[in-house]
């Protein structure tokens, strides 16, 4: 099994969306999130924040995968995806150097 980085950040339509909205979104983005845990999917998700803390960056999502294919054919049901609201790429990740554990 490889680990794969799913990189995104807002297009210009979810930065201008009513925040009601963007927040009905951002809920089923966290429900797919979800979800993907509860089929036993390896991931971890999360958002990048400015120096505040405040969010805004885009977001990241690893993910464990048997194959490039799988793991862009999961990613591609993100609702933020399917909605066209957030511009991404998917790479696998090689990790050489560290202790940590995901």
């Amino acid at each position: 099994m490889a680990w794969f980085i799913k990189t995104e950040k807002f297009s210009l339509g979810m930065e201008a969306m009513e925040s009601k909205v963007r927040d009905n979104y951002l809920a089923k983005h966290r429900a797919w999130v979800n979800n993907l845990n509860e089929k036993g999917i390896k991931i971890v998700s999360g958002y990048l924040a400015d120096k505040t803390s405040s969010p805004g960056g885009g977001g990241l999502l690893f993910i464990e995968s048997n194959s490039y294919e799988t793991a862009k054919s999961i990613v591609e049901e993100d609702p933020l995806i399917l909605a066209g609201l957030v511009t991404w790429k998917i790479q696998e990740w090689i990790p050489v150097a560290g202790h940590l554990k995901i």
